[in-house]
């Protein structure tokens, strides 16, 4: 279960968060959509304090942090909450000087202190669940956008998170290349992964996502089941963006209902 109480998040004096709360429970697939500065993939990067909250409580699991005006949180406090996420970024971060199976062994090398065998297993399982066992030597430079953001999942997936974060995992890829992206991140989701996605994409959203965020201005502007807010939003507002993605185009407009709960 992830909690999110009274979130705010402000940069000088201006505010790009304002006291969200939101309850993700455990298995379950969230879009946060919204237009651009609309607050989404803040919001995303408090889950794991890559942006750190101006104030609020932030709850993953077992783990809670509490941040008010001008407080800090210790490493400890950082650590607890990342050590139970997996990030996916719009732009891979694969690192150029490890092959495809190093860059998904590093984290459990370095930071856990797996034996290089077991996490060479571990790596070698995640690569195979991707579809990329066959490119587990290749160089980043040499493999597409798709197949490196496949790579980034089973990185990301490597410490057996509890929550999968997604910042726009598909906006850096054409439609070809985008769709091998939701199909991997279709097959986590009937898995049972807790994944909370930041996209603009609304067919990775309507496929994959129980429940859909709308953010605008930094707040919630409608929240609610995936095909509801897609099909029949209740807010104007809502209207009006679902049907300008849908004009230009940029994405394919869902057709297919969420996974079943």
């Amino acid at each position: 279960m992830i909690e999110l109480s009274n979130i705010t998040k402000r940069f000088g004096e201006n505010e790009v968060l304002s006291g969200i709360s939101l309850s993700l429970p455990e298995g379950s697939v969230t879009a946060l959509i919204g237009p651009s500065g609309g607050g989404k993939s803040t919001l995303l990067r408090t889950i794991n304090l890559l942006e750190v909250p101006t104030s609020g409580t932030l709850a993953i699991g077992d783990a809670t942090v509490t941040l008010t005006e001008g407080g800090r949180l210790s490493r400890g406090q950082i650590q607890s909450i990342r050590q139970q996420t997996g990030m996916v970024f719009q732009n891979f971060q694969l690192f150029p000087h490890r092959t495809a199976i190093e860059n998904v062994m590093e984290s459990l090398v370095t930071v856990q202190n797996w034996p290089a065998a077991k996490a060479r297993e571990r790596a070698m399982s995640l690569l195979e669940k991707v579809g990329m066992a066959h490119k587990a030597d290749a160089w980043p430079a040499t493999l597409s956008g798709g197949q490196q953001q496949r790579i980034a999942i089973a990185r990301a997936l490597a410490p057996s998170p509890k929550v999968l974060l997604c910042d726009e995992p598909t906006s850096a890829l054409d439609p070809e290349l985008a769709a091998e992206v939701v199909d991997v991140l279709a097959q986590l989701a009937r898995e049972g992964t807790t994944m909370v996605m930041a996209t603009h994409d609304l067919r990775l959203a309507s496929q994959i996502a129980e429940r859909v965020v709308v953010l605008e201005s930094g707040g919630v502007v409608e929240t609610g089941p995936a095909r509801q807010v897609f099909d029949a939003p209740e807010r104007e507002r809502t209207k009006r963006f679902i049907a300008t993605l849908k004009s230009t185009g940029e994405t394919a407009a869902p057709d297919t209902a969420p996974r079943p709960v």
